[in-house]
């Protein structure tokens, strides 16, 4: 019986000692430096938008990159990433009392720099600037005359390719996997000098994506 007690105590021993390292792995792991990758969509729209009776719908696009989470202290810290974004809309609208539906393809480079805070291990609240750089643009136009696709690579300076934005979010840690929801708009419209861009318009977007961190 005494051996018995004295297995039953060392068991009991081992497994405490086994649980507080492990928490404290945990703590460790998530007070250091992580890298990760991720991928979702984006559902977009336009707002602020200047056109001949243009009216816009949301539409789906991918979303897909690597971020990098720097700790600072237990609960705040600094979450840079960068995304390959699709963003875009559906619309109707008219020109010369030609009615028209367009739908708008933009693939972006997004690099938010998100300041971080941890209330709690499994969540972390995010927000800050984002630059994105938009290298493609494809429109799908149908008309009761035509209906055609143009993709463009962007060499008119009159658009602009280079935006401000704000975006701001949530991520969900489960042990390596990361479930994030962001929310951002643009800053600035899409035309260059107001000269050559019809619609004009600034983008509003909502991201969710899934990853995993190292």
């Amino acid at each position: 019986m005494k051996n018995l007690k004295r297995i039953t105590l060392a068991v009991l021993a081992l497994a405490s000692t086994a649980t507080i390292n492990a928490q404290e792995n945990d703590s460790d792991k998530e007070n250091s430096l992580r890298i990760g990758v991720k991928a979702g969509l984006n559902y977009s729209n336009v707002y602020d938008e200047r056109g001949d009776d243009l009216v816009a719908d949301g539409k789906f696009g991918l979303a897909g990159g690597a971020f990098l989470s720097i700790p600072i202290g237990d609960f705040f810290g600094i979450q840079p990433e960068f995304l390959f974004s699709q963003k875009g809309f559906k619309a109707t609208g008219s020109v010369v009392g030609l009615n028209y539906e367009l739908t708008r393809t933009s693939t972006f480079i997004d690099v938010p720099l998100f300041f971080a805070v941890r209330p709690v291990p499994f969540i972390t609240i995010l927000a800050g600037p984002q630059f994105s750089y938009l290298i493609n643009q494809k429109d799908e136009f149908t008309s009761s005359v035509s209906s055609f696709a143009v993709e463009q690579e962007f060499e008119n300076d009159n658009i602009r390719k280079n935006i401000m934005c704000f975006v701001g979010g949530i991520d969900i840690n489960v042990s390596h996997i990361v479930i994030g929801a962001r929310a951002g708009f643009d800053f600035q419209d899409n035309a260059g000098d107001g000269t050559n861009s019809t619609p004009r318009y600034k983008n509003v977007w909502y991201q969710a994506t899934v990853g995993i961190r190292f």
